[in-house]
């Protein structure tokens, strides 16, 4: 099973619908009062688990992601329609982020099977609550309040016990075909495996489980080269470890070496990977049968920690698998089936105008002066360093009507503006 497992799209909430403004119309009555009624509010946008799915292929030919805008209210104090929620269904596990900042919105997994990630715009109030005994014809309505916009990434995290690991054509295709029902391709070259590819054991009298094979690993992943955080991310949530080795050196590899490697890699991109139980594979045993002892021999040496199980297989043969998948299952037994679930670091409410906390005042050197809660909130979640971090900012100021405010105040080109320490000259 080829996993379809990232994906970029914009979602937008829809705008709260318009307040209307009317007059009764009534026979004998001829100044009626206002009557003009609210405006529907926005759908909100929902992310929702599906157990069904277990890709994100849905996403893939569709880029952008609109909830239903509120009606405009009508006459007699009708109330505008409010607009449909959009709810995007997604596999278990998916983790959604901030495109810019690359901060959790939310994690699909655990409890957390349906989120609401932006709420749609509150609907604008009709005439008929601006009407006071000095105002009684307010020919003024509410406008609905505004939609609210994100890019996002999607990413399913693979939710398999155990991660497979080893560098290209150490035989990892050929054990997972042999022991699970998955049908991996095999190709006698580098990055052959391109997504996860996952399967089923099921065991006689133990408990079965799933396993990853995860893309090919090289040196200097943990830097992203080639295809290694594609690699790497898929590993957070596994268990344990299997470290499949060619132990015949077939290609000319060294067990040792490439182990040791694949460890170095794992643990600059997070040393907390390398606390998970680990097993080694030592594999293609039946390519030098005579030398079988010594090789698993040299590896226990090299790797002595009782923490690290070491097994010989043939994954054409099958000699040693069985053995291998009940120590696995074994392992297994430690671990609860909790999953592990990322805290949200991005709150969605900071973009919403409507919670309008911002602050905007002139000191006596002339310098404006911007405050409040949801702009530092936003200034910790972007790096202004990088030119995507700083367009993020940017579009925030004119999203939360913070440069509309500025000019109403009266502010020129080349004016100092100071937003907690960070000051710049505006220019239009």
């Amino acid at each position: 099973m080829a996993f379809a497992d990232r994906a970029r799209i914009i979602i937008k909430s829809g705008k709260g619908g318009n307040g209307h403004v009317s007059f009764r119309r009534e026979k004998y009555v001829p100044n009626g009062g206002p009557d003009g009624g609210d405006g529907g509010k926005g759908g909100d946008v929902i992310f929702e688990v599906d157990k069904g799915i277990n890709t994100l292929s849905d996403f893939r030919h569709r880029r952008k992601f609109e909830a239903e805008s509120g009606a405009e209210g009508g006459k007699k104090n009708m109330h505008g329609k409010n607009g449909q929620d959009l709810i995007l269904k997604v596999p278990e596990g998916t983790v959604v982020t901030e495109v810019t900042t690359g901060k959790v919105v939310c994690d699909m997994s655990g409890d957390n099977t349906r989120v609401v990630v932006l709420h749609g715009g509150k609907g604008g109030l009709g005439n008929m609550h601006f009407a006071t005994p000095t105002m009684q014809a307010p020919k003024y309505a509410k406008p609905g309040g505004d939609a609210i916009e994100l890019e996002v990434q999607l990413e399913l995290k693979v939710i398999a016990d155990v991660g497979l690991v080893g560098f290209p054509n150490v035989g990892k295709s050929t054990f997972l075909s042999r022991v699970t029902n998955a049908d991996p391709k095999i190709a006698n070259y580098h990055f052959t495996t391109l997504s996860p590819n996952l399967g089923v054991v099921d065991l006689d009298g133990a408990n079965g489980f799933v396993i990853a094979d995860i893309p090919g690993l090289i040196e200097g992943a943990s830097e992203g080269i080639g295809l290694g955080h594609e690699f790497l991310r898929h590993i957070e949530r596994t268990k344990v470890l299997l470290h499949i080795v060619d132990a015949a050196s077939v290609e000319g590899r060294d067990p040792v070496e490439d182990i040791k490697s694949i460890n170095q890699e794992l643990e600059k991109y997070d040393a907390n990977i390398l606390k998970k139980p680990m097993i080694i594979a030592a594999n293609k045993l039946d390519v030098c049968p005579d030398r079988e002892e010594e090789i698993l021999s040299d590896l226990r040496k090299a790797f002595p920690d009782a923490n690290i199980k070491i097994f010989g297989i043939s994954a054409v043969s099958g000699k040693g698998v069985k053995e291998l998948l009940y120590a696995l299952s074994e392992e297994l037994k430690n671990f609860t089936d909790e999953p592990t679930v990322y805290d949200a670091e991005f709150d969605t409410e900071m973009l919403n105008p409507e919670s309008q906390d911002i602050t905007i005042e002139v000191d006596k050197d002339g310098t404006y002066v911007v405050e409040g809660e949801k702009i530092a909130k936003m200034l910790g979640y972007t790096n202004l360093e990088s030119e995507k971090g700083f367009l993020f900012f940017q579009n925030f100021l004119k999203t939360q009507g913070i440069l509309e405010k500025l000019e109403n105040m009266g502010i020129e080109e080349g004016d100092i503006v100071s937003i907690y320490g960070l000051t710049f000259e505006y220019f239009k």
